[in-house]
């Protein structure tokens, strides 16, 4: 079919061409109509194929593309077997010779350790791809492009390495369907499957009078080569149809969660622990608002349990790690005056009595997991007991937070999982289990979810507050760390941080590292405003030399605010990651102030061996020279006219603030700033929370006062210190 709302996507698209694949065969209408108005700005085609169904496809332009919406009607007489709704579109052409073309989805750096791929790169074949985490990706590689069930950000592009205008297709609705892509060369065009299809079984059974609701935006970039800016047309779009969204609360940006896994603790816990650790970031660490009791909790452990725990009663609770049960711990905790969340996994172990005794309420899933397995929620008595679950943990037990971990496989797979009831989508009965959390827990909870790794699904966000998009960094492998860094650059790309925020595991002493590999995690997880978790015996641990930098690192948690890449090529394969990532505030405040740095960066090294990274004011959008670079961690400050290299060691980083040289600033702050105001005379920082103060300066100070009332204070050299008493302003005056 020919309609001329496509010309405008300027890729060369000649035919059109919708169908739906019944019962495993793919079939197109017998009757069809395409009606256009406003000058080609509007299309409505109708479809009708043998059996009666009416299929009919509504575009329309907007300023980003197009927007089209999908409805599918069942008006035959039985009910059908729908595996997917496609589009083929034909003929697509870009500058540049067709081996050039090339598509990126945001799974590629999850599956592969890759950007992107050439349209006929085989990715299936052995050896293809130089993934150092291919045991991550057992049963997901696939011809198939966002078909995995990592729950990727929803778009892809198309286009050529030597052109930057280039073609974008994304989802604007998760309602019923996902979005997967085959892309071929014919005749030196590129051929594009685009497919609607259902997650975690063969068919949907469609009854007769239902109807089913795609939408998705297709639209061009003329920035194909900058991978921050590719999907700008369609996140705009997407915006305007996202429902109500707990990703985009505040719930996550500014405070933390202490969780008990991370830092070598993972299941030897135990109340007595939990509530001293509790005690102790009450005190020393205020940002922190929630303690969360991580997997330990159960008996039957491990490997990793959690949802069938309530099956067996309080026998299924490790009462030898809390003898008074977990209401009496959660009960502690607000004490304490912070609140109780708890890790729920998905995953039931076959050595379990829930597993034993109903086998049959269990999918197969032996393909990827074979210790364990997920429960069915296409069977009713399987979410009768699923609800049940959560009575159990959330309101009998007292819990207003949960991570929910390894609970995405029954409802995320593109497999044939399901032997219950087929008349619900993977993504409806998601819809379903998520507002089941949701009904039993508070409006302002703390909700994260974890395996199977997020990258960056906004659709998550209307009932989740943040996202683990990497695998625990805790653990000491630096392999682990190095990975993360690849797939937050994916999710940090998007800009979408403000719909959804990114998690990047945990910030904590992480004692399994060497000093250099432990201060790249705080300064990665800092610059990437990642840092929902702490972790760690931190209160066993106060004459650590990394305390100091831990406490500097989290004063000001800004989760979800924007980063940007520096110097970064996403489609060189010899250029993995970016090695300069900065933002636009200091580090200490989340808003751009009089008398603060204007820059935050990072400078990273991945490599094995040292290395020199050159920085420009340009790389990081700053005009002219003028300004100082000052170390965070060394304290050593040193002019910045307009470009220098800087010294980082093998698996090392640099935080660096970059400040105008003027007088009567700030250059490096240890405590959280909410507001400034400058004059020649003094300078009025708002601050927030308690600590031990520590400032760099560049000016002699005159008098110190917080809320009015002298303070005392030390000056030596730049560096003022005194002890911050909390929340007020705090205000330093300058010699004359």
């Amino acid at each position: 079919m020919k309609t001329t709302i496509f010309d405008r996507l300027q890729c060369g698209i000649g035919e059109a061409s919708f169908f739906a694949v019944l019962d495993g065969q793919e079939t197109f209408p017998v009757k069809n109509a395409c009606q256009e108005a406003r000058q080609g700005e509007y299309a409505h085609i109708s479809m009708q194929y043998e059996n009666g169904i009416a299929d009919d496809v509504y575009l329309d332009t907007v300023p980003e593309g197009i927007v089209a919406r999908r409805v599918f009607a069942n008006k035959s007489g039985s009910t059908l077997k729908l595996n997917e709704l496609g589009l083929r579109l034909q003929g697509m052409h870009f500058k540049g010779e067709a081996a050039d073309d090339f598509f990126y989805h945001n799974e590629n750096p999850r599956i592969y350790d890759l950007m992107t791929f050439p349209i006929d790169y085989d990715r299936k074949a052995p050896g293809a791809v130089p993934s150092n985490f291919e045991f991550v990706a057992t049963g997901v590689v696939c011809d198939r492009i966002g078909r995995c069930p990592y729950q990727p950000f929803p778009a892809i592009l198309v286009g050529n390495y030597k052109d930057c205008h280039a073609l974008v297709h994304g989802t604007l609705s998760q309602k019923v369907f996902f979005h997967n892509y085959l892309l071929k060369h014919e005749n030196g065009t590129v051929t594009m499957d685009i497919y609607s299809g259902v997650k975690a079984m063969e068919a949907l059974e469609v009854a007769p009078g239902r109807i089913l609701v795609d939408e998705w935006y297709i639209g061009t970039t003329e920035h194909s080569e900058d991978v921050e800016r590719i999907f700008d047309g369609y996140t705009a779009v997407l915006r305007r149809h996202l429902p109500p969204m707990y990703g985009a609360t505040p719930l996550n940006r500014y405070t933390m969660t202490w969780g008990s896994w991370n830092d070598g603790i993972g299941r030897n816990i135990s109340e007595d622990m939990i509530l001293k650790e509790a005690r102790y970031l009450k005190k020393e660490f205020p940002m922190v608002e929630w303690i969360q009791v991580d997997d330990g909790y159960a008996v039957n452990v491990p490997p990793a349990h959690g949802l069938g725990v309530p099956y067996e009663g309080e026998d299924g609770i490790d009462h030898k790690k809390f003898p008074n049960g977990l209401r009496h711990f959660t009960d502690e905790i607000r004490k304490i005056g912070l609140r109780p969340a708890i890790w729920i996994g998905g995953f039931c172990p076959k050595t379990t009595p829930i597993y034993k005794e109903h086998p049959d309420w269990f999918v197969d899933f032996d393909y990827r997991w074979e210790p364990s397995s997920p429960l069915d929620p296409s069977k009713e008595e399987v979410r009768q007991y699923m609800t049940s679950a959560l009575d159990k943990l959330l309101l009998e037990y007292g819990f207003e937070g949960v991570k929910q971990d390894f609970w995405s496989f029954a409802f995320e797979e593109s497999h044939d999982l399901y032997r219950g009831e087929l008349d619900k989508s993977g993504y409806q009965l998601r819809d379903w289990w998520l507002k089941e959390f949701r009904l039993r827990m508070p409006s302002d909870a703390y909700f994260q979810t974890g395996c199977d790794i997020v990258m960056g699904n906004p659709f998550l966000g209307e009932y989740y507050t943040n996202y683990r998009y990497g695998i625990d960094i805790g653990s000491g492998k630096w392999e682990h760390v190095r990975t993360n860094y690849l797939w937050c650059i994916g999710c940090l790309a998007t800009h979408t941080g403000d719909l959804f925020v990114p998690n990047s595991d945990s910030v904590g002493l992480f004692p399994g590292l060497n000093d250099t590999e432990a201060m790249f995690c705080l300064d990665f997880c800092l610059v990437t405003h990642t840092m929902v978790e702490i972790a760690g015996k931190l209160s066993e641990n106060q004459d650590s030399p990394r305390l100091a930098a831990l406490k500097k690192t989290v004063c000001c948690p800004n989760n979800g605010a924007d980063t940007f890449t520096a110097k970064y090529d996403y489609r060189n394969w010899k250029e993995m990651v970016p090695r300069i990532l900065y933002y636009n505030t200091p580090f200490f405040s989340t808003k751009a102030c009089d008398a603060l740095p204007v820059r935050t960066v990072g400078l990273f090294n991945l490599e094995d061996e040292d290395k020199q990274i050159a920085l420009a004011s340009a790389d990081i959008k700053l005009q002219g020279t003028g300004y100082l670079a000052v170390d965070a961690r060394s304290g050593e400050v040193v002019p910045f006219n307009g470009e220098m290299s800087f010294d980082v060691k093998a698996h090392g980083s640099r935080l660096l603030s970059i400040c105008e040289d003027r007088p009567h600033s700030v250059l490096d702050c240890n405590f959280k700033v909410l507001e400034t105001r400058a004059n020649e005379a003094s300078l009025t920082l708002e601050t927030q929370y308690p600590a031990h103060g520590e400032m760099l300066l560049n000016g002699k100070i005159a008098n110190v006062t917080f809320n009015g009332k002298a303070l005392a204070w030390r000056q030596e050299g730049a560096k003022l210190t005194f002890e911050l008493p909390g929340k007020g302003e705090l205000e330093i005056f300058w010699k004359k």
